[in-house]
């Protein structure tokens, strides 16, 4: 009990000391994770006027907002997840689970046969504690927005997602690699130290070359 004390303490310690934390508070984002998209998208342009932005799960909206920002009134943003997420101005909401071909039939209808520019995936698993079922899981997320990405992407579309550094994870960056023409690893500074997460960045999908 006192040891979950203890690390109960640091994290709100860590939390308070947080430049991101504090940033994400003083600009009105949902979470720290924002400027990790920021970072990347100032980088690598990533993010264009009047692009149709697909954020996989999107919850609680940092991303979803930053996005709606970038996009203008011309794009569209789109934030799927398959917990509640409250309204977020300029951002179309949509509840539920990801794997199922209910909610991907519902997302073609809303898109309208419109092409996505963007696909972002911040997705990551609820945490077991067991390390190789952890991150069996975390690939498997990665993989079903993969999966997504190839399905919905346009011609010059991109695809951002997170990885865990681990088992696997080299075999699905070949994946990524056949799938597109050119692949990035980042790893922005908001990105804990301690963290094995890093992004994976895609771009045109070589199957509409």
């Amino acid at each position: 009990m006192a040891r979950r004390k203890s690390k109960s303490r640091d994290w709100v310690d860590r939390q308070h000391r947080d430049p991101f934390v504090k940033g994400s508070q003083k600009e009105g984002y949902r979470s720290r994770a924002v400027y990790k998209l920021s970072e990347i998208d100032q980088k690598d342009r990533l993010i264009i006027s009047g692009d149709v932005v697909l954020d996989l799960g999107a919850a609680p909206g940092g991303w979803s907002q930053y996005a709606a920002t970038r996009v203008g009134v011309a794009g569209r943003v789109f934030a799927i997840d398959i917990l509640p997420i409250a309204p977020i101005k300029g951002v179309v909401i949509v509840q539920g689970d990801l794997a199922t071909e209910s909610l991907l039939r519902e997302l073609e209808l809303r898109l309208k046969n419109e092409p996505i520019g963007l696909v972002l995936s911040d997705m990551a698993p609820n945490l077991t504690g067991i390390k190789a079922a952890d991150q069996a899981n975390s690939l498997g997320l990665a993989r079903l927005a993969l999966s997504v990405a190839l399905k919905l992407l346009g011609p010059n579309g991109r695809f951002m997602v997170k990885v865990f550094e681990g088992a696997g994870t080299t075999d699905f960056r070949r994946e990524m690699a056949s799938s597109f023409d050119k692949v990035v690893v980042r790893k922005p500074q908001a990105s804990r130290v301690e963290s094995a997460e890093y992004y994976l960045l895609a771009s045109r999908p070589a199957e509409t070359r």
